[in-house]
């Protein structure tokens, strides 16, 4: 299976009206689809799309995304409205979009939202308690949370096999919500 990469996935997330949202231009890119094919698929399936699946942007939304995020630049001139998509929405686009590279790319998008959610609401608990024990536990769940998210790339440790790796560090942030993760890998010579 072809894994969307957490950080891939995390830069095209956006926050919309407290929802964390993907443009359709994106959710093409991930597909592997132009997005008129997605928005095709979205036509002609009304009916799998109620209110809050997918919202269509208006003309100053679609003004302050162009401003805000530089990738939707060629959208300055469109005509064509944007449209987002919620993660029910992403779910009925599965539904619909029949690649084996939709449906894995959906899998990993479902995945990401559900453990971004836990590790969300375990950083909220540890903000919350002062039991330090239970601070100790969350911390530790949210950690494992991190691994299963961010994983050391192959192609890193294949750079050098002479060199030892002798310390590793995963740090994070939030952002609007959103776990931002970084690893990074210290090597030396052997």
């Amino acid at each position: 299976m072809t894994i969307v990469k957490f950080e891939t996935l995390e830069s095209k997330l956006i926050e919309y009206k407290n929802n964390v949202v993907l443009v359709d231009s994106d959710v093409a890119q991930l597909y592997g689809v132009d997005t008129r094919d997605i928005n095709k698929a979205v036509k002609n399936n009304p009916d799998k799309f109620p209110d809050g699946y997918i919202i269509e942007l208006t003309k100053e939304e679609k003004k302050e995304l162009v401003e805000k995020f530089h990738r939707f630049d060629k959208l300055k001139h469109s005509t064509v409205s944007p449209k987002v998509f919620t993660e029910k929405g992403l779910y009925m686009l599965a539904t619909i979009i029949k690649s084996k590279i939709a449906t894995d790319t959906t899998i990993q998008i479902v995945e990401t939202f559900a453990k971004i959610k836990v590790l969300s609401r375990n950083i909220n608990s540890i903000m919350k308690t002062t039991d330090e024990n239970m601070q100790k536990e969350l911390a530790k769940k949210s950690n494992k949370i991190l691994e299963e998210i961010i994983e050391i790339e192959p192609d890193i440790l294949e750079d050098d096999e002479d060199g030892e790796i002798v310390e590793t560090t995963t740090k994070f942030e939030f952002n609007l919500g959103f776990a931002k993760v970084s690893k990074s890998i210290k090597k030396i010579k052997k």
